[in-house]
This record gives C-alpha cells, structure tokens and sequence, in this order.
C-alpha cells in the first residue's frame, strides 16, 4: 500500500492507495515546530496495521519538510519515496517565469485534475491557507494561475482588526442580507468568496478561450480542506474532488517507481 502525506501551511493530509483505490485518510494540524520524532509517533499512530509498500509526499513548509526527511530516513530508508523537488519526473512542463517558484502542490493537482479530467484545460481552485487558482492547459502544462488569501486568514485578519467584530463559525447563512452582526460576517465571508471564485474563473477562462480556441470544455475542479463553505453557492465549480492532491501524489510515485 502506498502512504501519501501532503503537509500544508495549515494541516497535513494523509492517505493510503490500494493500488489506484482510496483506503483511508486523515487530516492533522501542521506544526512548523515538530521534530522528526514527533512526526514519526503521529503518522505512526494512524497508520498502524497497514502494510505498506511505498511513501509519496509534497511540503509547502521547508521546516517540516526538513523534520520529514530524518524521519523516512530513520523509519521508513528501505520503503520506495518520491518526494516531489526538482529533478522528480511529473509529467508536468511549467510554463512560467521561475518553475522553482511553484509550490509542490500545485504540480501534483496540476498532474491529477489533467488526469481525472482530460476533455480540455482545467482550473483548480485549491481552497487552503490560501485560495490557489492553478490553470491547466488542454496538454497537461501549468500556465500559472493566481493566489488569493485564504478563508479563514481573512476572517482572522477582520477580527482582529475590527474592534466589533469577532471570528464567527463559518456556514451559509439564511440569507445574503444578514439580520445580525454575525449572519452579516457569514453572509460577506461566504458569499463573497463564492463570488471572488467566479470572477477570476470567468477572467481566467476568456484568457483560456482566447489561447486555445479549439478548446471545448474547461473544467472547474474544487479541492482544500474549506472548499466544502462555497461547494452549491459558486456557479461555477463542476466538480470536488478532495482528495486531488493525494492522488497526484500517487500519480507522481507511479512515473518515479
């Protein structure tokens, strides 16, 4: 079985393929602090009982990332790992000004969604820390993409900077007019993100169209631990798939076994 790990800013996600088949995953909080010991006892924890064959992870936090090698080389040195840096093959050709730039996770959702959805580009809309906007060409190429401030940092940034607002529990509320001070937050938080998710997918689509007029379908594909909040209110999502990174993640291991 092949373990995935994608340490993110905000939370590590965890998963074990059968093959091309999902058997499990978990979600944890990442601490840009942990040892590599303290990372061993965690994962150990979850993935007590499966056998595995290999291990495939991508880090946005060099820290972590650090504390993760010691690890495989101290528990994991004779189980096959990718580790997705530079001169790892992906599949995927960066067509931007420095490939170095781009986060790991970004190529591995690039590689998934042309994938999972291969009838013409494809814009993923990975919904973390930050809300990332990863364009795909209809070959499989990252064109780039846009990044935007997270949900939750935006919340947490209003309260602590607005003396009569607070950080209220994010869910669509009755209706787009709040009532209240906290259905108001809710309503311009969830609401407005749905929104911001449509027009910069519209903007990117006409660049899209007009780059690849043959074209005939772009697919919208949703991802990230908070993509659920704006899952039936954006309209223009068509599909979530939660798990995108992992299974880039497996896709990546496979080219490198």
């Amino acid at each position: 079985m092949l373990l995935t790990i994608d340490i993110g800013n905000t939370n590590t996600v965890l998963g074990i393929f059968a093959k091309e088949k999902m058997i499990d995953t978990w979600r944890v909080k990442t601490d840009a602090r942990d040892t590599a010991d303290e990372l061993w006892l965690q994962y150990r924890s979850l993935i007590t009982g499966y056998e595995l064959s290999g291990l495939s992870i991508c880090s946005t936090v060099p820290s972590v990332l650090r504390e993760a090698r010691a690890m495989i080389n101290r528990h994991f040195l004779d189980l096959p790992t990718t580790i997705i840096e530079p001169g790892v093959k992906t599949g995927v050709p960066l067509l931007v000004d420095n490939p170095k730039e781009i986060g790991a996770d970004r190529i591995v959702n690039t590689l998934a969604a042309h994938t999972l959805y291969d009838q013409g580009a494809c814009i993923v809309v990975d919904f973390g820390t930050s809300t990332n906007f990863d364009v795909v060409s209809p070959k499989g190429e990252f064109l780039g993409g846009a990044l935007a401030p997270g949900i939750e940092i935006s919340v947490e940034a209003l309260a602590s900077r607005a003396a009569q607002l607070r950080k209220v529990e994010l869910v669509k509320p009755k209706s787009v007019i709040g009532k209240n001070t906290v259905e108001a937050l809710q309503s311009g938080t969830i609401y407005g993100f749905a929104g911001q998710v449509d027009g910069l997918v519209a903007r990117i689509s006409d660049e899209l169209d007009a780059l690849y007029p043959d074209n005939e379908k772009i697919s919208v594909i949703a991802t990230g631990g908070l993509a659920p909040l704006v899952l039936g209110i954006s309209e223009t999502i068509d599909y979530h798939q939660p798990d995108l990174t992992l299974i880039g993640l497996r896709l990546v291991h496979e080219r490198n076994g």
